[in-house]
C-alpha cells in the first residue's frame, strides 16, 4: 500500500494540495490506513492550536501598563528622595489625525509615576449631563507584583465639588463630579499626599496644558 508523506498530509490538512491530490488522499484514508490518519490528526491539531493563539492577546491597556512597570520597577528602590511626579503619557499630546478639527476630545488618558506609585487616569465628558466621570488605577512600583489596594482617593473639580473613593483590590477606583474645567486628584503616600493637579482637564485643543505637583 502506497503512503503519502508528511508534507503531503500537511497541504491536505491546509487545504492547498490540488483537487487530484486530495481525491486521492481521501480515497487512500477510507481504506483505514492507520499511520496515515494520525498524522493527518497530528497536523490539524497544530493548525487549530494555532489559529487559537490570536484569541490570548491581552488587551492594549493591560499590555501597556505592563510595559510601563517592568520600565518603572527598579526606580523607587535607587532613589533615595522621593521624585517630582512626572507624565509618562497624555492623550492630548499625541499628534492628530490628518484632517481632524482642532477640538476638545471627549476623553483624555494620562499616565504619571509619583514614586512608589504609577497612576493610570481616564477622563471622560458624560454625555449630556456636564459632569466627568474620572477612573483609574494605582499601581505601588516599589512592589510590582502587588497593586494599591485600600487607598483612600479624593477627586475635585476645585469649585466645591468633592467625591471620596478608596482603591479596590486591583487598585481601581473611579468617581463622578460636576465639570467645571479642571481637576484635582490626590491620595494619601505615607504622611504626604500625592496631588494631582490639571487644568481645563478635557482642554478646549488637544495638547491643553495642565499642571501636576507632589
Amino acid at each position: 500500500m502506497k503512503h503519502f508523506t508528511k508534507e503531503q498530509w500537511i497541504d491536505f490538512g491546509n487545504q492547498v494540495a490540488s483537487i487530484d491530490q486530495q481525491n486521492a488522499m481521501q480515497k487512500h484514508l477510507a481504506t483505514g490506513c492507520k499511520p496515515c490518519a494520525q498524522t493527518l490528526a497530528l497536523w490539524q491539531k497544530l493548525r487549530r492550536t494555532a489559529a487559537a493563539e490570536a484569541s490570548y492577546q491581552p488587551p492594549a491597556d493591560s499590555v501597556r501598563l505592563a510595559k510601563a512597570a517592568f520600565a518603572t520597577a527598579g526606580f523607587a528602590a535607587a532613589l533615595k528622595k522621593p521624585s517630582a511626579i512626572e507624565v509618562l503619557f497624555d492623550s492630548f499630546l499625541q499628534p492628530s489625525a490628518a484632517g481632524a478639527r482642532s477640538v476638545g476630545s471627549g476623553t483624555r488618558q494620562m499616565l504619571y509615576r509619583a514614586d512608589p506609585f504609577q497612576i493610570d487616569i481616564q477622563i471622560e465628558a458624560k454625555s449630556g449631563s456636564g459632569r466627568l466621570v474620572v477612573t483609574g488605577q494605582l499601581l505601588d512600583m516599589s512592589s510590582p507584583a502587588i497593586v494599591g489596594g485600600g487607598v483612600p482617593v479624593t477627586l475635585s473639580n476645585r469649585r466645591g465639588s468633592v467625591v471620596q473613593a478608596t482603591t479596590n483590590q486591583f487598585g481601581e477606583f473611579s468617581g463622578e463630579l460636576e465639570n467645571s474645567g479642571d481637576l484635582e486628584l490626590s491620595f494619601a503616600r505615607g504622611d504626604k499626599p500625592t496631588v494631582i493637579s490639571l487644568r481645563d482637564a478635557l482642554g478646549t485643543l488637544p495638547g491643553a496644558q495642565g499642571g501636576a505637583r507632589g
